[in-house]
């Protein structure tokens, strides 16, 4: 792991992730050959993008945060902004497929994003909708 990216323990995770406005997490295993290919792109991206948190989590290592966010399949790649995952995806993503991601991730206008949590969390909870007379 180098420099620019941070390793997630259950024991730092809150920390990290909650002290940081945008976290990028890979979850991954050694043993795992896609993994293996994408860390490199997951690498030069943290190297651009040095305003961001590149986190890794090893799930082997790690299986409480990966049963948690009940990753089925690795590599996952996770995008959390202001404390809400606005992407998962499993699957090694090329490097121009991962830019295109964290712009899109950018451009969120996070009151939106927030509202429409709220939303849902309200419609789970069976409570009155946004326009209920």
């Amino acid at each position: 792991m180098s420099s620019s990216t941070v390793e997630l323990t259950k024991d730092n995770f809150d920390e990290i992730v909650s002290g940081a406005g945008f976290v990028l997490i890979d979850f991954w295993a050694e043993w795992c050959g896609p993994c293996r290919s994408f860390a490199p792109v997951f690498e030069r991206a943290a190297q651009r993008h040095d305003d961001l948190v590149f986190a890794k989590v090893d799930t082997e290592a790690q299986p409480e945060l990966a049963a948690a966010f009940e990753i089925r399949s690795i590599p996952t790649l996770m995008i959390v902004r202001d404390n809400i995952a606005v992407f998962a995806q499993p699957g090694a993503l090329p490097e121009p497929a991962l830019e295109d991601v964290i712009r899109q991730a950018r451009s969120l206008d996070m009151d939106e994003v927030r509202a429409s949590v709220a939303e849902q969390q309200a419609k789970a909870q069976g409570g009155p909708q946004a326009g209920d007379e």
